[in-house]
């Protein structure tokens, strides 16, 4: 992908490993694309680079926390985010793409027994995609969603929204008007403004 494209084929008809390998790869294009690391995000206290240190750090705890395969270390997000998230991504699409770890069964208390297949795909690669609107828009690169995964993922979260409230994991719902894209549904949802831009230096 070039830096800023955006997805020529929608997330939400592909395999697990298909899905991430392109959701991931969006990612990367705006971490290569990222000339500030320090630029605020739309998450309150978070800078750019803590978005790639959110992604690297919580997948690869909660895998190990889940009996699952360890994902390699890269440098720290601190001195070399673009480095961190390159050594990550792969690492993760390594184990999607090897039969043997993809169906290797994890066991974690909140979201029971699950292949490893199947968590990657239902909680992380989600998050790498809604992420990915939050790195673009606090360094000015191309923020569009692929509408269909976003409607995807906001008609499913909203039949659950109770749960993913409670866990702390998002904030209020953000208010968006009546007939707004997916893309903007989604962002209300999760708690973002969808008009959020960086101050101006």
């Amino acid at each position: 992908m070039t830096e800023n494209s955006t997805l020529s084929v929608s997330p939400a008809g592909l395999s697990p490993a298909e899905r991430h390998r392109l959701i991931a790869g969006a990612f990367t294009d705006r971490v290569l694309g990222t000339r500030d690391w320090d630029a605020p995000t739309p998450v309150a206290g978070w800078a750019a680079r803590d978005v790639v240190r959110h992604l690297c750090e919580w997948f690869a705890g909660f895998l190990e926390a889940s009996g699952g395969p360890a994902l390699p270390h890269g440098p720290s997000v601190d001195d070399d985010p673009a480095g961190a998230w390159q050594v990550h991504t792969a690492g993760v699409q390594r184990l999607l793409d090897d039969p043997a770890t993809a169906a290797h069964i994890l066991r974690n208390p909140h979201v029971g027994e699950l292949s490893v297949t199947a968590a990657t795909d239902m909680i992380y690669t989600a998050d790498v995609f809604m992420h990915t609107w939050d790195l673009a828009r606090a360094t000015g690169q191309d923020d569009r969603l692929d509408l269909a995964f976003c409607a995807q993922l906001v008609d499913g979260m909203a039949q659950m929204e109770d749960v993913l409230r409670s866990s702390g994991q998002y904030g209020p719902a953000v208010a968006v008007p009546a007939g707004a894209d997916a893309q903007t549904r989604l962002l209300g949802f999760i708690g973002r403004d969808p008009h959020w831009r960086p101050e101006p230096s």
